[in-house]
């Protein structure tokens, strides 16, 4: 089984997190041989290089270089691939026609998101028009993602993203990182998610100084791309700075993520979120924006709250909640431990890949069908 895997690039994300999970989970398996073609020669997932395997660095010369279509035709061509599996929407407009033109099965990997803008004007769901009907496969970590998308049911495979525990083999311990932060005393609540337009960090901030209003001993974290930007400060404010910890991008998430007493993830459209997954693996209970992807992790009042979307006072009153119950904490965080791991394991999510993949294997007699979104 020869397969191509195709992404923009190999930054520090959810997809690109999930591939370097499934290509590890793939990398021993007998009959399988898998190359990478990514556009950006960054790679923040080092372990990507010690798998030994072939990458293909086809670097773009700006937004519209209408030679990367000959160069993905030409090496597609050469890797007489079984499948191909692009794993965002630039990838897929260009190994669209590729894969059409070769006739190798293209399976279309771009929906990690719940839109919120359903319509041309959102350059991926303009990307999802043009590239569905060439695509044999469509898969999305969520099945509100495939919804929202509008994917064709007959062709539609919702795989959640898995969480693979060796990651928690090295967490430290929480009192080292918070002795780190300056926090011993305190309770600590934090978010993990790139300060961006689409995380909504406001209201975060924002429930943030109404409870700090009130006087409660609680510092709140921000890790992510651009957490410590001015732009970030600025929505804080140098009254409330001293009760915040804007660490920017980091290596060892999963050891502060470890120290915290309650996880956020506000947001406006989500897949399902691996920062929600780290909280839950972690045994940290979470308060979400309803909506998207993140229902069909977080189960309301079982693992955390959901609260509606850009709603500070309600995301406040659950954070407050949970600070001021430590058995509540403690009993949501072990029922969503027990949960990712019933339902989100790095097994079930290469199963899920791999029931695929064999459909397409030159010569297999597989007629499953895909299980419906």
């Amino acid at each position: 089984m020869r397969i191509l895997f195709a992404i923009n690039g190999m930054l520090c994300g959810g997809k690109e997190r999930r591939l370097t999970e499934l290509m590890k989970a793939l990398v021993n398996m007998p009959g399988i041989h898998f190359e990478l073609v990514i556009m950006n020669s960054e790679i923040y997932y080092k372990e990507v290089l010690e798998l030994n395997i072939p990458i293909h660095y086809l670097i773009r010369k700006g937004k519209k270089d209408f030679f990367m279509f000959s160069r993905f035709y030409s090496l597609s061509k050469s890797i007489k691939p079984d499948v191909v599996h692009c794993w965002d929407s630039m990838t897929a407009v260009y190994l669209a026609p590729v894969c059409q033109i070769l006739s190798i099965p293209l399976i279309n990997g771009m929906v990690v998101d719940t839109p919120v803008q359903r319509n041309i004007l959102n350059k991926h769901w303009l990307r999802a028009r043009i590239t569905f009907p060439f695509s044999q496969r469509i898969t999305g970590n969520s099945k509100a993602g495939l919804e929202a998308y509008h994917a064709p049911a007959d062709k539609s495979v919702a795989i959640y993203n898995g969480f693979n525990f060796e990651r928690l083999n090295n967490v430290l311990a929480e009192s080292e990182i918070k002795k780190k932060l300056k926090v011993e005393d305190a309770l600590l609540v934090g978010m993990v998610a790139t300060f961006s337009d689409y995380k909504d960090y406001n209201s975060y901030f924002t429930a943030a100084k109404i409870l700090l209003r009130k006087g409660i001993n609680v510092v709140f974290c921000a890790i992510g791309d651009n957490t410590d930007s001015n732009n970030a400060h600025q929505l804080i404010g140098e009254e409330f700075m001293p009760h915040f910890r804007c660490l920017g991008k980091i290596s060892d998430v999963e050891s502060f993520v470890n120290a915290m007493d309650v996880c956020v993830l506000s947001t406006f459209s989500e897949g399902i979120s691996n920062a929600i997954l780290e909280y839950m693996a972690l045994g940290k209970p979470v308060v979400a924006t309803l909506g998207g992807g993140t229902n069909e992790i977080v189960m309301h009042n079982e693992t955390g709250f959901l609260v509606p979307a850009a709603n500070p006072m309600a995301l406040a009153e659950k954070i407050e909640l949970l600070l001021l119950d430590k058995t509540l904490r403690l009993t949501m965080g072990n029922a969503g431990k027990n949960r990712v791991r019933e339902h989100f394991s790095i097994q079930k999510m290469v199963s899920g890949y791999l029931n695929i993949y064999n459909h397409y294997k030159k010569g297999s007699n597989f007629t499953e069908k895909p299980e419906k979104a």
